[in-house]
C-alpha cells in the first residue's frame, strides 16, 4: 500500500510499504481522511518521533474492509472513526477505567503505524461506527471533539455558569460547543485572531475577546461584573494563555488545562497568588477516555454529530491536502500564522465515495 512515512526529522516520503494484516480481534480500515494534530507537528519537525520509520496519523475515518476472527460489533462496509489509544486493560489504572493513565499503553500513529496510509489495522474496541448522516470529515474530527469533551467532564462542569475558553483552535471550538450543549449560561472565547473569534460567534459564543487588545482585561471586568468566570478552559497550550487562565478565574472557579505546553511554564508570585486568594480548583486533562472504553466522550460525539447538534463548520478546515503531499502540509507549520485551521489529509487511493469527500 501507499503511505506517508516519516523516515527522519522533516522527511516524510509517500512510498510503498507492506499493508497491515488482520488477525483475531482486529479490524482493517481503508482510510478516507486523516487529520494533522499539533502533536504530529512536533514529531515531524522537532525530532519528536519515538522511532523511524513511522506512519503518523491518529485522527481518522474510513471504511472497514476486513475483520478478524471473533469480531462481532463491526462488519465489512461500515463507516467508522478510529480510536487511537490502545491501553493494556490489565494495570490498576485501566481496571479503574483511567485508560489515559495507563503506563503500558500503545498509540496508533505514534507507537504503532497510523492512519496516514491507505489502510490501518486496529482492535475492534478501537472502532466507532458512524451514522450514515456523519461524513468522513466529521469522523476524522471525532478525536479532537472527544479531547474537548473529556476536559469539560474532567473540570466537573455543570450548566448555569459562565465559561471562558482560551484558544480558538479546533479543540477550543469543540470546547465551546460542548459547554453550550451542556448548559453554560454564557461562553466567552479568547484568541488573537479575529477570524477565529468570528467563527466562535458563529458557533454560539455570547462574547469574544481579542487578547492582543491592551484593554482586554477591562473587557473581562465589564463582561463579568468584575467577578471572573466560573469555568475556565485553556486549550492552546501556550504559556501566556495558561497565565491568563489564573487571571480570568472567579473565586472558587474550576480551571482546566486541556492544552499541552511545549515550552517551560512559569508564574510570577503575583500570578500564582491568584490560586491562593481565589481558592480555585486547578486540574489537567489528558486525552479522551472513560469507562466503558472508549467512553462517553466517544459515544456522545457520535450521537451529537449524527443528530446535528455538534457542528463541523467549514471554518474548522484550514486546507484539504492529498496524503501524497503530506510533507508540504507539515511544512506549512514552519510559517507562523500560515495555517488557519485543521489540515486534513485525503487518501489518494480511497476506494469509496460519499458526498463531500
Amino acid at each position: 500500500m501507499k503511505a506517508a512515512v516519516l523516515v527522519a526529522n522533516d522527511d516524510v516520503r509517500y512510498m510503498d510499504i507492506d499493508a497491515p494484516e488482520v488477525s483475531a480481534g482486529l479490524v482493517k480500515v481503508n482510510v478516507a481522511v486523516s487529520g494533522i494534530c499539533g502533536s504530529d507537528i512536533v514529531r515531524v519537525l522537532r525530532h519528536g518521533a519515538h522511532f523511524y520509520p513511522i506512519v503518523l496519523g491518529h485522527e481518522f475515518s474510513g471504511v472497514v474492509t476486513e475483520i478478524g476472527e471473533g469480531v462481532t460489533k463491526v462488519k465489512v462496509g461500515d463507516k467508522v472513526a478510529g480510536v487511537p489509544l490502545m491501553p493494556c486493560m490489565v494495570c490498576d489504572n485501566c481496571q479503574k477505567g483511567d485508560y489515559a493513565l495507563c503506563k503500558q499503553y500503545s498509540f496508533i500513529g505514534s507507537r504503532v503505524f497510523g492512519s496516514n496510509a491507505e489502510y490501518v489495522v486496529l482492535p475492534e474496541r478501537n472502532v466507532v461506527v458512524l451514522d450514515e448522516a456523519v461524513t468522513f470529515e466529521q469522523g476524522a474530527l471525532f478525536e479532537p471533539s472527544t479531547v474537548a469533551l473529556h476536559g469539560i467532564l474532567q473540570n466537573q462542569f455543570h450548566g448555569g455558569d459562565t465559561v471562558a475558553i482560551l484558544g480558538g483552535g479546533t479543540i477550543g471550538m469543540f470546547t465551546l460547543q460542548w459547554a453550550k450543549l451542556l448548559g453554560a449560561q454564557s461562553v466567552t472565547v479568547f484568541d488573537i485572531s479575529d477570524e477565529r473569534l468570528s467563527l466562535a460567534k458563529k458557533l454560539g459564543a455570547e462574547n469574544v475577546v481579542n487578547t492582543s487588545d491592551e484593554d482586554f482585561m477591562e473587557q473581562v471586568k465589564q463582561l463579568t461584573g468584575g467577578k471572573g468566570y466560573s469555568f475556565v478552559f485553556e486549550t492552546a497550550g501556550i504559556t501566556v494563555t495558561m497565565q491568563y487562565a489564573f487571571l480570568l478565574a472567579a473565586p472558587r472557579a474550576h480551571v482546566c488545562f486541556i492544552g499541552t505546553p511545549t515550552k517551560t511554564l512559569s508564574f510570577s508570585p503575583e500570578e500564582w497568588e491568584n490560586l491562593n486568594r481565589k481558592e480555585f480548583y486547578l486540574t489537567g486533562s489528558w486525552m479522551s477516555y472513560s469507562a466503558p472504553f472508549p467512553g462517553r466522550e466517544w459515544t456522545m460525539t457520535a450521537e451529537y454529530f449524527a443528530n446535528g447538534k455538534l457542528l463541523m463548520d467549514e471554518g474548522f478546515i484550514g486546507e484539504r491536502v492529498p496524503m501524497s503531499d503530506a510533507l508540504n502540509a507539515y511544512r506549512q507549520f514552519l510559517t507562523p500564522g500560515l495555517v488557519k485551521g485543521k489540515i486534513l489529509l485525503f487518501n489518494d487511493n480511497f476506494k469509496y465515495t460519499e458526498e463531500g469527500v
